[in-house]
């Protein structure tokens, strides 16, 4: 684990607790990882003390089977409650959301939703329409962005946190279109039934992992919606405050940068999963730089 040293006090163990929050966010997420690197320190910890938070709810469903799974999730809501109230246990990502909750006005309400989102997969929710598939995409991800968005600091009021929403969403889409076949493994189909058949691609069709020029056709379709949400939510990037523009701008470029490679791939997700190399992902920063140099002026 990451030995971090801080020069401000900190309750006991917190450093530590911060340090493995650190250290889930880099394993699970090296994309969310490398975009935390470019807050200020204070700030950085509470991305990862968020970041982890999230993770061990979306891991409990994933991990778990049946019973298991559903007690699992609801003692991580108990936990997540317990942070907010500034009672956490002692699990260490406890104490670091604990901290982070009491130093920034995170909503508790955001891990509500997510809470939601999870259990729509242990009750195996049928996606049957966009507006499911977009619920799905708030509440598992969209989410998240009123999460970070306070921990910035950012001006825009509600337009902004709409902004944060929308990037949120898109790159929850952009996981479901390149986890398609690690997906199914789980049972679970995100593709919404009646786009199924509007593309004329069936059940059969993703069971036997064979790309259609039909299913070339849904994911251009799916892949075009999620960069309208990046363009959407890219307006709200300069109304963050400070260096958490950079930071969440690079997220973007890089989570962005999965849809160029699954395109490259001939959209084949079912046995090779799209990503964006480490060296790519730096290549991307001056390009992002370039973007908030570039921007609009922020949301008023």
């Amino acid at each position: 684990m990451t030995d971090l040293t801080f020069t401000f006090a900190s309750p006991p163990g917190l450093d530590r607790a911060v340090a493995h929050c650190q250290d889930v966010t880099r394993e699970h997420s090296k994309t969310f990882y490398l975009g935390s690197r470019f807050f200020p320190m204070a700030q950085r910890r509470a991305v990862w003390a968020v970041y982890a938070a999230c993770r061990d709810g979306d891991d409990t469903v994933d991990e778990l089977d049946g019973h298991a799974a559903q007690l699992g999730l609801d003692l991580w809501w108990t936990r997540v409650q317990g942070a907010f109230s500034g009672r956490p246990g002692d699990h260490p990502i406890d104490l670091a959301l604990a901290w982070a909750a009491r130093e920034y006005p995170i909503p508790l309400s955001a891990f509500e939703e997510l809470h939601e989102g999870l259990r729509m997969d242990l009750r195996g929710h049928k996606y049957r329409s966009m507006d499911d598939l977009i619920l799905y995409c708030r509440r598992v991800a969209g989410v998240v962005g009123f999460m970070i968005a306070p921990v910035s600091g950012y001006s825009g009021g509600e337009r902004t946190l709409h902004a944060a929403l929308m990037l949120g969403q898109a790159m929850q889409l952009t996981n479901i279109l390149r986890d398609v076949g690690e997906d199914l493994t789980r049972g679970r189909v995100y593709l919404p039934s009646d786009l199924l058949a509007e593309f004329h691609v069936s059940r059969a069709d993703l069971d036997r992992g064979v790309v259609t020029p039909e299913y070339r056709a849904l994911m251009r379709h799916l892949s075009a919606l999620a960069r309208e949400w990046y363009a959407e939510g890219r307006q709200g990037i300069p109304c963050l405050h400070g260096s958490a523009r950079l930071a969440v701008a690079t997220a973007a470029r890089a989570y962005e940068g999965i849809l160029d490679d699954l395109a490259r791939n001939d959209f084949d997700n079912f046995g090779r999963r799209a990503h964006v190399s480490g060296p790519r992902k730096l290549l991307m920063l001056p390009q992002a730089w370039w973007e908030l140099r570039t921007a609009p002026a922020p949301l008023s």
